[in-house]
């Protein structure tokens, strides 16, 4: 008996493989797929030939895969769109979005609107999640599809299981367990991620030659945010989703920040911080809700054009970025960075005293190793990793051996 019963997780683990090779490559010829996963030829033929069967696999029409070789033309083969949907649902500072996915990864479907989440109710904020993605799912079960996953990324602190948001600074209301409550409105597997570890997951899948074991994104935007990916795995905390960098102290009784705390890097690195300090307002006012990324670029323009508190409001936003980075470099060793969000555009006038502190840091003596990329829009990224933590549970433990697409249901209130 358990010698089946390994035999099938080899399988389910082998099709699971053969899926991921297909995503990542986009239409991959079966000699490159394996290549890629280091399946015997044989075995490819076998999976694919049952994938296609169930209909989660096509041959792709129009050009041939990429192989040069002489013989027989390579078929190359991709994902069936039509193989499932699933639902990815991002909820930040004054904004939700919930979007449409199919199996190939292309939105099909989207909706957005802003909300005044500092000021909502707690029942009206949850309302909104709910009617938003039920609105969404409705709509593609008149089409005729299947919707087998919801991915929620919010901006805070969820639980280490993936199924509240314990803490956010976007909303005073704690402890919402949205996983159990879309799971009743809709009937379909919820799970519930961190924001910055969804960029992390996104990543990794867009450059995997740079983002592979060991590399961190850190979110430069109102808030600040970070997502590691360390020995391979995805940092999460044992209690909570971990890598809170925004709040970690810089300086112990400093600048207020608007998690009602002192000091916290986010309090010197924050859209509203680095505003706060242009402003040359106290560090005792309260953090402006909302500022808009086209005031944050006006704010760069002036800091670029000639000296003064504009210029030295982002010095002390790199300044707190690399005392917090360089004492994570005295702990883990240096590793890839990825700075993601509207900060990136002014990265330019933040790495200079980034660096600089760096080198007065246990971690300084790897400085000339670290690299920065940056990417200035989080939401694609964010939305990005919800799809393919979704997509990929349901190449693993939807369509396992035997369990094709028009095997498995689901209900939707």
């Amino acid at each position: 008996m358990s010698v089946a019963i390994r035999h099938d997780d080899l399988r389910k683990r082998n099709r699971a493989m053969v899926i991921a090779a297909v995503r990542q490559a986009q239409q991959p010829s079966r000699t490159e797929i394996a290549g890629s996963t280091g399946l015997s030829h044989s075995t490819i033929s076998a999976i694919s030939s049952d994938l296609i069967a169930e209909g989660i696999l096509l041959e792709a029409k129009g050009p041939e895969a990429s192989s040069q070789k002489r013989g027989r033309p390579q078929v190359a083969l991709e994902l069936n769109p039509d193989a499932a949907e699933i639902v990815t649902v991002v909820l930040s500072l004054n904004f939700l979005s919930v979007a449409i996915v199919d199996y190939s990864g292309k939105v099909v479907s989207e909706e957005e609107r802003k909300l005044e989440t500092l000021t909502m109710s707690r029942d009206g904020l949850i309302g909104e999640c709910v009617a938003m993605v039920r609105r969404q799912i409705a709509l593609r079960r008149s089409a005729g599809r299947r919707v087998m996953r919801i991915g929620m990324a919010v901006q805070g602190i969820t639980d280490s299981t993936s199924r509240a948001m314990l803490w956010t600074p976007i909303t005073a209301h704690t402890h919402i367990a949205f996983a159990d409550i879309i799971e009743e409105a809709t009937g379909i597997p919820v799970t519930v991620e961190n924001d910055c570890n969804m960029i992390a997951v996104a990543l990794r899948w867009r450059k995997p030659e740079r983002y592979h074991n060991d590399f961190i994104a850190v979110l430069l935007s109102h808030g600040i945010g970070m997502g590691m990916v360390l020995k391979g795995e995805l940092f999460t905390g044992t209690q909570s989703s971990g890598g809170e960098f925004g709040h970690m102290i810089h300086r112990p009784d400093g600048a207020l920040c608007r998690c009602g705390r002192r000091g916290c890097v986010e309090a010197y690195a924050g859209n509203y911080a680095i505003w706060r300090k242009a402003k040359q307002a106290s560090e005792d006012d309260a953090p402006l809700a909302d500022i808009s990324d086209g005031d944050m670029r006006m704010l760069a323009d002036v800091a670029r054009a000639g000296p003064g508190p504009e210029r030295e409001a982002f010095r002390k936003a790199g300044e707190a970025i690399g005392f917090g980075l360089g004492s994570l470099f005295a702990l883990i060793d240096p590793a890839p960075v990825a700075v993601v969000g509207i900060g990136a555009t002014a990265f330019d006038l933040i790495e200079p005293a980034l660096r600089e502190a760096i080198d007065k840091t246990a971690g300084g003596q790897h400085n000339k190793a670290i690299s920065f990329d940056t990417e200035p829009n989080e939401l694609p990224l964010i939305r990005e990793g919800s799809t393919m933590q979704a997509l990929t549970f349901v190449d693993q433990e939807i369509f396992a051996p035997g369990a094709s697409p028009a095997t498995v249901g689901h209900k939707v209130a």
